[in-house]
């Protein structure tokens, strides 16, 4: 292919472009913040689970220690019926007799219920630090998701932002490079998946870095401005400039 020889090096312009499109491209594909996020979202999942684990141990202890209580009410109720009865000296000796072996009965007994209402409270008292220290904990990661999100909103809007002036500039170039040479850089670009050109410099192809040689060397010395070469080994368009090296 014949192109002049300024239009193909408006192809290392285009190339540029093309370079800082794709870097835009993997910078908004391996994002850090993005990371940030995904590691704020997943702190908020476990301490969710901590807090709602947390909870439910507190409920369980409160309905325990309710139902003690119930139970330490009824044998206080008892035993102050008892002691009704014995005050009221109607009471026959035989009766009194079994009313004070019960009433020694739900002494003990009400005391077993308030040791465990009491061990209760303890546990409940330790829930509830557990209970603090994951909902302090889910506040923090809700607080450090929102940052993340801010500082990932505000790189995609960066990117954004340059790939729209990349984008423009690429159009800009491109409407300058004559239809054929367009085509073929292009076409070039795909099957590479970067750039369609690169600047042959120091007798070595720019795109990948192989130092041209022997008949190739001498093709490239030899060939006519206007000729557009390709690279043998990465099949880029090479552009020759000033230093090249020919």
């Amino acid at each position: 292919m014949q192109a002049d020889h300024f239009d193909q090096q408006k192809l290392l312009a285009l190339a540029a472009e093309d370079v800082a499109l794709a870097q835009l491209a993997h910078r908004r594909r391996t994002l850090p913040e993005n990371a940030a996020v995904t590691a704020a979202e997943d702190a908020q999942r476990e301490f969710t689970a901590d807090v709602v684990r947390a909870e439910t141990e507190v409920r369980d202890l409160d309905r325990e220690q309710k139902r003690l209580e119930t139970d330490v009410d009824a044998v206080r109720a008892r035993s102050d019926k008892d002691q009704q009865r014995l005050d009221s000296g109607a009471a026959t000796p035989k009766e009194m007799t079994s009313l004070q072996q019960e009433m020694a009965s739900l002494a003990r007994r009400q005391g077993d219920l308030e040791d465990q209402v009491l061990e209760l409270m303890e546990r409940r008292e330790a829930a509830d630090a557990t209970l603090a220290t994951a909902q302090a904990g889910l506040a923090g990661a809700r607080a450090d998701q929102s940052t993340a999100e801010q500082a990932r909103d505000a790189a995609l809007a960066e990117i954004a932002e340059g790939e729209q002036t990349h984008t423009a500039k690429r159009a800009e170039i491109a409407g300058t490079i004559t239809a054929p040479l367009l085509a073929l850089y292009d076409r070039v670009a795909k099957s590479t998946g970067t750039t369609g050109a690169a600047a042959l410099h120091a007798r070595r192809c720019e795109g990948c870095r192989i130092e041209l040689y022997g008949t190739e060397l001498a093709a490239a010395r030899n060939a006519d401005p206007h000729t557009v070469l390709r690279c043998e080994n990465c099949n880029r368009i090479l552009v020759r400039t000033a230093e090249s090296g020919l």
